[in-house]
């Protein structure tokens, strides 16, 4: 059985993750085109 208190952790450490991807994901595709960019030229 779940309690109230393991619920809020849940929603803590996922909206942290969810922050974390906002960010990492497009910084990611930034760094692979300047990759392939630069292989290309």
């Amino acid at each position: 059985m779940e309690s109230a208190n393991d619920r809020k952790a849940h929603a803590r450490t996922y909206g942290s993750f969810i922050g974390m991807l906002k960010w990492s994901v497009p910084l990611i595709v930034a760094i692979a085109a300047i990759v392939v960019i630069i292989i290309a030229s």
